[in-house]
């Protein structure tokens, strides 16, 4: 099984070294001939509204819609979070987005990169220990359909992680951490 990661912008060599690590062949994508060659998407965090005119400027955002409509698993890690976003509240009207998870993600929900923090959580899925959670710059999920599962929130509440069929948004960086679960979760969907 060959996890894509998409390598336009943003923190996918983490996500790489990580999934090396626990032994899952890798391949960056780049161009939509790329996706044929991989079983799962993985899309990183870095800054939403230049990943999302790089999807467009590539022709990534029609070909990536119809392979995760078509069920192929996609992990969206915060900017990934905010892509995969069917909603985002205080963005740009015309940031290129796939629209795809029945949620709203509001970006910087936390402020500027001065309040980025770290926080250990529990995450629905993973166990009883608590998940390190590392927060850049970083959204939060509002407004969850019905089909959308929370599988991590905040003492105020506020979702951080969520699930909808074969999407995984979260909105911390797992990949900054030594921890392998949430990657691991990614693997078993």
């Amino acid at each position: 099984m060959t996890v894509g990661i998409l390598a336009l912008q943003g923190d996918f060599r983490e996500h790489e070294e990580m999934l090396r690590r626990i032994g899952a062949p890798t391949l960056q994508v780049r161009l939509p001939k790329h996706l044929q060659h991989v079983e799962r998407l993985i899309i990183p965090g870095g800054e939403s509204t230049t990943i999302g005119k790089l999807l467009a400027m590539y022709g990534l955002i029609d070909p990536l819609r119809a392979r995760i409509r078509d069920g192929m698993p996609v992990w969206g890690t915060c900017a990934g979070a905010i892509l995969l976003a069917q909603r985002i509240a205080d963005g740009r009207a015309d940031q290129p987005s796939l629209r795809l998870m029945d949620v709203t993600a509001r970006r910087n929900a936390f402020g500027s990169q001065l309040e980025s923090f770290e926080v250990d959580l529990p995450v629905l899925g993973l166990g009883d220990e608590p998940l390190r959670m590392v927060f850049i710059r970083a959204p939060v999920l509002e407004d969850l359909g019905r089909d959308v599962t929370p599988l991590a929130h905040l003492d105020d509440g506020r979702v951080v992680a969520a699930r909808q069929g074969t999407m995984l948004a979260t909105c911390f960086h797992p990949e900054l951490t030594p921890d392998e679960r949430m990657h691991r979760y990614f693997l078993a969907m």
